[in-house]
């Protein structure tokens, strides 16, 4: 059984999800992968992490700066997916980076040479826990704002609102 509740945002609604001690989803509605990798049943309840979810959302809209660490994450994916929502979890408010620079940190975590930034792009774009998981932070290399699951105008929204250059 998965816990659900409905949050307004300044950018419209948004489905929290956790399954009862971690937090496992932020959609906004009708986003690209909306609900991907849920397949439990869905309860309208609130409990003490999506609680939690809500006042971290609201302080953040109101220009705080929440931790990540106050939330109990638990995003469900591939190794590689969450090997890349860590890296993201690491970019700092208000700043951005690239597909490609999260492509060298894994291709350097794995010792590998080179990995696939257009590999990198999908799992930023599956993102199951929008805002907190902050995917709205990668950029393409030249700066360029290039695809998100809740849409370029609520990209757009969050990076000014951190007051990030891009």
């Amino acid at each position: 059984m998965i816990n659900i509740t409905h949050y307004k945002s300044p950018l419209g609604d948004i489905l929290l999800a956790s399954d009862n001690n971690s937090l496992i989803g932020v959609w906004f509605e009708g986003q690209k992968y909306y609900l991907a990798n849920i397949s439990d049943d869905l309860i309208e309840r609130k409990d003490k992490i999506l609680i939690k979810t809500e006042k971290w959302l609201d302080s953040y809209f109101n220009g705080e700066k929440p931790s990540i660490d106050e939330l109990n994450l638990a995003p469900q994916g591939s190794a590689f997916r969450c090997e890349v929502w860590k890296i993201l979890c690491e970019i700092p408010y208000g700043e951005t980076s690239s597909y490609k620079d999260i492509a060298s940190k894994i291709a350097e975590n794995r010792g590998i040479e080179k990995m696939s930034a257009q590999a990198v792009g999908g799992a930023v774009g599956h993102n199951p826990i929008s805002i907190i998981i902050p995917c709205h932070r990668v950029i393409a290399s030249d700066g360029a704002l290039t695809g998100y699951a809740g849409g370029l105008d609520k990209k757009i929204f969050l990076l000014k609102h951190e007051n990030a250059e891009f």
